[in-house]
């Protein structure tokens, strides 16, 4: 919807508001022919700034994809992704096996992790939008995965001129500590 069509469309509506407020149970014929016309202009604005079919999904990223009824948004790809990561996070495959230590870890609110995580690697996919390149998909953690995002959203009728397929590594460092750590052992129970 262009500018000129939005602002036609508002302005409509606009006038059929003042008519509601204005209806009465005693409003002549008159004034009922042109709330109707009215209506029929707001109509027929709405057809012409409407272009495509109607989203299948409630998704921003996936509007046309496939369905999926349990899905707070409907979108299946989206759901897949949020299950997957329920499972990892419920498997602990998320962040690797935790290496067996001697020492019980502290207890956290926040959790604990190694003095070295591992590395994190996504694929970001981006097109050009005639000024800069801009993020056009989530990132991935799986190259073929991209590949096929990317595939698809040039096959789109709305595709963009350009894509890249960004390779994004980060390799953690610890750059500064503050304060010492030191572990202290848990008091015995009972003692005093």
């Amino acid at each position: 919807m262009n500018h000129a069509q939005l602002t036609a469309l508002g302005r409509t509506l606009r006038v059929l508001g003042e008519h509601g407020e204005k209806l009465t149970a005693d409003t002549p014929d008159d004034v009922l022919h042109e709330v109707r016309d009215d209506l029929t202009r707001a109509l027929g604005q709405l057809d012409d700034a409407t272009t495509g079919q109607k989203p299948t999904t409630r998704c921003k990223e996936h509007p046309y994809g496939p369905v999926e009824k349990s899905a707070p948004d409907l979108c299946l790809l989206c759901e897949t992704r949020r299950r997957k990561a329920r499972r990892s996070e419920i498997s602990g495959d998320y962040g690797g096996p935790r290496p067996a230590s001697p020492e019980a870890p502290v207890l956290s609110r926040y959790g604990t992790r190694e003095d070295r995580p591992q590395p994190q690697q996504r694929w970001i996919p981006e097109m050009w939008n005639g000024q800069v390149w801009q993020l056009c998909g989530t990132p991935r953690h799986d190259r073929r995965e991209a590949d096929l995002y990317l595939a698809a959203q040039r096959r789109r009728p709305d595709a963009a001129m350009a894509y890249r397929l960004v390779h994004e590594f980060t390799d953690y460092e610890v750059v500064r500590v503050w304060g010492t750590p030191v572990r202290v052992d848990p008091e015995p129970m009972g003692g005093l």
